[in-house]
């Protein structure tokens, strides 16, 4: 038995959900998600406020399905009531964001602007507040949605504009990612 598998999903209060066919859907203050079930191998009940995820049977298709399946579920009954969030601390001088309705628009040193549409669903915040670490200034771009699995995309996307060098620590980069920094030439004469 998968020890995620057969955990209960628990409902948060003002949070509601229903299964119908091959779909669950969750209902909360953040929005709304529908997740579709694997064709066969698992089978979902809601009751007393929990969502329980079974296998069909014991092939090994149900069995890899089982902590997958209660794993989305999980993510989509906390996203609806509380939501996922992801930081970004953007570093370099002269680097730049300011979000405009669904577009983020970043100065990250080229010669263009940078224009990056937000996916449905996921909102932006910039923090006015730079700080300065090493001597290169920090903003925070703080990236917010129910949808876990959109609030990773988007992130990912954005850190790809401009990714962390080794030398200094420029670019785009997780608030938690640690860059391994290089030494860089001594230029002895």
């Amino acid at each position: 038995m998968s020890r995620i598998g057969k955990l209960p999903v628990k409902l948060a209060d003002k949070t509601k959900a229903t299964v119908s066919g091959r779909q669950v859907s969750f209902e909360g203050p953040k929005g709304k998600m529908v997740v579709q079930l694997p064709a066969k191998g698992v089978k979902v009940t809601v009751a007393g406020g929990e969502v329980r995820v079974e296998r069909e049977d014991e092939s090994r298709e149900s069995r890899s399905l089982h902590g997958l399946t209660r794993t989305l579920l999980a993510n989509a009954a906390k996203g609806v009531s509380t939501g996922f969030e992801r930081r970004l601390d953007i570093r370099g001088v002269g680097f730049r964001a300011e979000v405009k309705g669904k577009t983020v628009n970043l100065s990250l040193g080229y010669s263009h602007p940078v224009v990056f549409n937000l996916p449905e669903g996921v909102t932006a915040e910039v923090d006015k507040a730079a700080r300065t670490e090493d001597g290169l200034p920090t903003l925070g771009l703080t990236l917010r949605s129910a949808d876990k699995e959109a609030l990773g995309a988007a992130a990912v996307k954005i850190r790809a504009l401009r990714p962390p060098e080794p030398y200094k620590g420029k670019g785009i980069k997780y608030a938690t990612e640690k860059i391994r920094r290089k030494e860089g030439k001594t230029g002895t004469a």
